[in-house]
């Protein structure tokens, strides 16, 4: 199982929103633009994610888009699913309830507790709680300061 594109790009739009004011608008192109996710891509996700009642959209010339509820209250995987589908790791679980291959049920148990484990980690990681890890993790960038040539202290400069 790997996370698509579409579901990466919907937690870091969710996250911008999530650093900005509560009930602040963002437009698109703007969080685009930060983000580096394509304007047209991230349209649709956030469709998604309003669909799913984590973001609210304005139309009109101030509109944008805000986080639905506190970031606290919105997980990673509620994210996640809103965008990809339920995780699943094994087909069986999804066509059936019990599994029909000779000796596939230990394997069926074996994906069913390695997607518990990672639904429970994605369950456990609030929004809020993922922005406050990136800004313990990495400081907002600066520009490098601008270095001023010195001359070395032995050398003497010639006039």
């Amino acid at each position: 199982m790997q996370i698509s594109r579409a579901g990466e790009y919907g937690v870091l739009g969710l996250m911008n929103l999530a650093r900005r004011a509560p009930g602040e608008l963002a437009m698109i192109e703007e969080v685009s633009r930060m983000e580096k996710i394509p304007e047209s891509f991230l349209a649709k996700i956030f469709q998604h994610l309003a669909r799913a009642g984590l973001v609210r959209s304005n139309r009109g010339a101030h509109g944008g888009f805000a986080l639905a509820r506190n970031p606290a209250q919105i997980t990673v995987l509620q994210i996640i699913e809103a965008i990809e589908g339920k995780i699943v790791f094994q087909r069986c679980k999804l066509a059936r309830p019990v599994c029909d291959h000779v000796g596939g049920c230990a394997v069926c148990g074996l994906f069913e507790q390695a997607q518990d484990g990672v639904k429970d980690v994605l369950a456990r990681t609030s929004l809020r709680g993922l922005v406050s890890h990136q800004a313990m993790v990495a400081p907002p960038l600066r520009p490098p300061a601008r270095r001023r040539h010195r001359p070395s202290p032995g050398r003497a400069r010639r006039p």
